[in-house]
């Protein structure tokens, strides 16, 4: 893929969060296969516009678009930019409660488990794969990238310099995997350590690409993204 491409689907941290391609490739391809998918948490966007450029039909959904209009305006123009707005259509789902049982092929999402219990007074990582488990067709995939805890530096970090990394959580990795019990299969690796202490995209993409040279230096617990892909 291109450059522009690339950071038009992963928009943030680029360089860590854009090696999962390599790893969904040795386990997924998603050419001209005609699935049924639902991004949750989509914000812009940026996976939808993977699979619908792969000729995949895509529900885009996100909270906001109930009544935030201009998220959902940017995550259209987005797509329209690379000419595939046709294989998109676009709802406002909750995660923790997916209204579709055994309906599509892939479910894919970034960076949403932290997030998922901000409003709810309670935990619902569990719940939410669990829905995605029901909303999906017997030997359907979810396809994701999340932030993990990382190490100790991580956790100060957020919590001192990032506005809302007090009320974001950042699950362990063994966690996560947990939360994937019930599915027949998980595969999974852990990427990046420096790039989340970037304050600007242009030092994140620095610092990713040290991570990169040191990467097997980095105990897998201690890095901050999680990519994975489960099986139903």
């Amino acid at each position: 893929m291109k450059k522009e491409l690339i950071d038009d689907i992963i928009a943030w941290d680029i360089v860590n969060w854009s090696k999962s391609f390599d790893f969904w490739k040795k386990h997924l391809d998603v050419k001209d296969k005609g699935y049924q998918c639902l991004e949750l948490g989509a914000r812009q966007g940026g996976l939808s516009l993977w699979l619908a450029l792969n000729n995949n039909q895509v529900i885009c959904s996100d909270v906001s678009y109930t009544d935030q209009q201009h998220e959902l305006d940017k995550t259209i123009a987005l797509h329209k930019k690379h000419g595939c707005e046709q294989n998109i259509t676009y709802k406002a789902i909750d995660a923790s409660n997916i209204p579709y049982e055994n309906h599509f092929d892939l479910v894919v999402f970034k960076s949403v488990l932290g997030g998922v219990s901000i409003d709810s007074g309670k935990r619902l990582e569990q719940q939410t794969i669990d829905s995605i488990y029901k909303s999906l067709k017997p030997g359907g995939r979810v396809v994701f990238i999340e932030n993990l805890e990382g190490s100790f530096l991580h956790m100060y970090a957020r919590k001192k310099f990032v506005g809302w990394g007090s009320q974001w959580y950042y699950m362990k990795l063994n966690d996560i995997v947990k939360l994937f019990n019930s599915y027949k299969s998980l595969e999974y690796k852990t990427v990046g350590f420096f790039g989340a202490f970037g304050k600007t995209e242009k030092q994140r993409q620095m610092l990713g690409k040290l991570d990169t040279l040191i990467e097997k230096l980095i105990p897998k617990h201690n890095r901050y993204v999680m990519i994975g892909i489960a099986k139903k």
